[in-house]
Parts: C-alpha cells; sequence; structure tokens
C-alpha cells in the first residue's frame, strides 16, 4: 500500500454494474468514491458472459481491484454467468456482489457458486453499502501488505497428455528466475516418469517431491537444499522418479503444509500436475493462488477443457483462480478462439502459438528456448511472465494470495442450519 518514499499508495478500482438499476448504480459509485480510490465505473444494462462480451478498456483491465455487482432477480442462470465471466477477466482482483430482493437460500447459493461472496438487498441501504465498502477496504489493504513478501503458488494442469503443459511450464519458470531474478521453483508433481528435468538437461536429484512431502515435520531451509536441483540460470528443481516403480504414496495435508513452506522460501513455486484429478493434484490445485489449465485447439482436448472446467466448479473455491491457455493454437484446422470459449464458457487467457522446429531442437537438447529469440512462441511466453511477474510492458496481471471472504457463505450456512 505505501510507495518506496513513504507516501500512500492510491489504489485504482473499478465499479462495474450490471443489470442494476442506474439511480442505484449512481448512488454507490458515489460512496465508492469517497474511499479515497481512484474510481473508473462502468454500467451494462445487459448481462455478460464469454459470448456476450463487453468493451473493457485497459485502465479498467488493469486497476489494482475490481468491484461488482450484478442483479440476481431478473434471469439468475445470466447474472451467474456474469459473475463467472468477472472472475476470469479480473483474476484475483475482483469481488462479486450479488444484488437482490430477498435473501433466499437458493438465491444465495446460486450465487456463491458462481463466485459472489458478498450480497446487498433492494431498495438501496447506503448504512449497508458503507460498511461494506469500509470491510473491503480493510480486506484489500491486509492483502497489500500482509502477503507482500509471501511467494506464490501456481498450477500448471494438462487436460490430456501431449498438450505441452510441461513445456509451457518450464519457460514459465525459466524466465521467471532467469529474465526478473525471481526465486522459483519448478516441481514436477507427476507420480513417476516426468519430463521436467528431461526438458531442462538436468540430472535431477535423487531425491523427489515425494520424499520432500514425506520429511515435511522436519522441513526447513538447510533440508530443503539437499532436495532440489539447481540450474545454472538460477531456476531450482525438484522431479519425479525416473523409472517405473519408484513412485510412493503421499499425504494431501502433508502436500499442503509442504507447498505452504515452499511458499515461504520462493517468490513463485511452479507445479506441472498429471491429470486426472487426485487427491494429491486436488490438495495442490487448493493451495494454487492460480491454475492454468492447457489445451490445444484439437475437438479432443476441448472437450476435456469442458470437463475439466466443469470438475473444478464442483470441486468448489477453485473456479475463480483459473485461466485458460490454448497452446499451438495457429493451426488452421483447429477449433477458434470463439468456439472455444462459446463450449467452455470462459474466456481463454492465453493464445500460445506452435514453435516447431525451434522448440523441438531445444527439447532435445534439455534447453527453453532463450528469452531473446524472435521466436513467436518465445514473444508470448515473455509477455505471460511479464504479467506475472508484474512488469509494466505485459498485461496487468499480478498475482496475489488469494482472499477468502466468507460472509455470502455464512448466509448460507445460517439458512440450512435454521
Amino acid at each position: 500500500m505505501s510507495k518506496p518514499n513513504g507516501q500512500l499508495r492510491i489504489l485504482s478500482a473499478v465499479v462495474i454494474t450490471v443489470g442494476v438499476d442506474p439511480e442505484f448504480a449512481k448512488r454507490v459509485v458515489e460512496l465508492a468514491k469517497k474511499m479515497h480510490w481512484e474510481v473508473t465505473a462502468s454500467h451494462f444494462d445487459a448481462y455478460i458472459s464469454a459470448t456476450r462480451r463487453p468493451s473493457l478498456g485497459s485502465e479498467m483491465k488493469s486497476a489494482d481491484l475490481c468491484l461488482a455487482i450484478i442483479d440476481f432477480d431478473k434471469k439468475p442462470e445470466q447474472a451467474a454467468e456474469t459473475a463467472q465471466y468477472l472472475t476470469h477477466v479480473f483474476p484475483g482482483r475482483v469481488t462479486i456482489i450479488a444484488l437482490a430482493k430477498s435473501d433466499k437460500p437458493a438465491m444465495l447459493l446460486s450465487a456463491m457458486r458462481a463466485g459472489c461472496s458478498e450480497v446487498l438487498y433492494k431498495p438501496l441501504d447506503e448504512p449497508a453499502v458503507n460498511q461494506m465498502l469500509s470491510r473491503l477496504a480493510e480486506l484489500w489493504s491486509n492483502s497489500e501488505t500482509q502477503h507482500a513478501g509471501s511467494g506464490t503458488v501456481i498450477s500448471f494442469l494438462g487436460v490430456k497428455g501431449g498438450v505441452g503443459t510441461t513445456t509451457l511450464a518450464s519457460h514459465v519458470a525459466m524466465y521467471l528466475a532467469q529474465c526478473h531474478q525471481k526465486r522459483t521453483l519448478l516441481i514436477d508433481n507427476r507420480p513417476e516418469l516426468g519430463h521436467v528435468c528431461v526438458y531442462l538437461g538436468l540430472q535431477g536429484n535423487r531425491y523427489y517431491f515425494q520424499e520432500l512431502v514425506r520429511n515435511v515435520s522436519r522441513l526447513d531451509s538447510e533440508l530443503l537444499r539437499g532436495f532440489v536441483a539447481k540450474h545454472t540460470n538460477g531456476l531450482d528443481v525438484l522431479s519425479s522418479p525416473d523409472v517405473f516403480g519408484a513412485s510412493k504414496a503421499m499425504d494431501p495435508e502433508a502436500v499442503t503444509k509442504t507447498l505452504e513452506f515452499l511458499r515461504s522460501e520462493y517468490d513463485y513455486v511452479i507445479l506441472d500436475c498429471s491429470m486426472p484429478f487426485s487427491e494429491i493434484t486436488i490438495a495442490a490445485l487448493q493451495s494454487s493462488s492460480r491454475i492454468y489449465m492447457i489445451a490445444t485447439p484439437a475437438f479432443g482436448a476441448i472437450r476435456d477443457l469442458s470437463r475439466s472446467v466443469d470438475r473444478l466448479a464442483e470441486m468448489g473455491g477453485s473456479a475463480d483462480r483459473v485461466q485458460i491457455v490454448v497452446n499451438r493454437n495457429t493451426s488452421l484446422h483447429g477449433l477458434s478462439t470463439d468456439q472455444i470459449e462459446k463450449a467452455i464458457r470462459m474466456p481463454v487467457t492465453f493464445n500460445i502459438p506452435e514453435s516447431e522446429p525451434g522448440l523441438l531442437q531445444a527439447t532435445n537438447l534439455g534447453e527453453t528456448l532463450p528469452p531473446t529469440s524472435k521466436l513467436e512462441f518465445v514473444a508470448q511466453l515473455v509477455k505471460w511472465t511479464e504479467s506475472l511477474a508484474g512488469v509494466s510492458s505485459g498485461p496487468a496481471a499480478v498475482v496475489k494470495k488469494e482472499r477468502r471472504p466468507f460472509s455470502l457463505w455464512h448466509r448460507v450456512v445460517a439458512h440450512q442450519d435454521s
């Protein structure tokens, strides 16, 4: 929250109202401006979604935080779609508020599942709005200050084999360490025969991520140094067994504790995860601030992507952290971005083009492509990495530790208990 010279940094906030009475929306914006934020407001009469995308300017997309108020009385299903869409447009930076006449349990549950964390009631109750804004201001302030020095856990999850998950995870992790001097750990979270060390030309270590998890009770910085393999470009790596039959069972709770410890040691912890949704994969995803789901524009991969998105939604609490990456998206015969977004009902965050034969040659040599390469594949990955590192030349999508507001959940539980 503070600038280097000690002056208080004013947060930029975008207030979005959808389907809300214009006078109600105008008054909420006026109240938000009293919070000493730099407020940009946008009102939409019609509901929005991945198939009904509005025009959002760069100033809105780069705001520090977003406050969205959606009317759930008119068309509840479209309101839920709007909430889900805004969650993915402003990942980690949005608080979505359901607006309704009453607190019917069915409405509250639908709103919560769509990503809403607050609820307001009609007609406008200014003290209630002010109380909510003050609570959010404190929440955002605490998030900025408490987690400024905490690392970020990011999972790369391929929806099927062969979509390039390890390639993308290896390049992003390497560029974070090499180009931005971020303390970065890349974890091969596959039970056995993972390819991370193969792609990076590392021998790995006689210890694996599984072994580290099994030693979580005595885990400290010194022990960690004995487990990781170090790349000459500054990237640390935890490998998976490179032979059949060496995989050992892991306790999901121990995985969670291990990742929490690793967050204190690194700026970024990148996990190359395997499908299907095993207990270990679920534990990793639940510990992640962001989940990149990797697919190609082939029909089979998009089918699996759609099913995987639905599965994450069923797990609860993960949908707001998911971003979609379509790899090798230059085929003339592949599905278009619009077709993919319509099929999965989510926006595509990154489109990564083909890079052969340069990438194939680098992989065979156990290397990542240099960030100075003129390949469009590299250019897109550099932008992706810049967005993670908070560099202004890339898309503004700085990863922050997930906030967990519970107020709407408590309302649902209260109704179920009553």
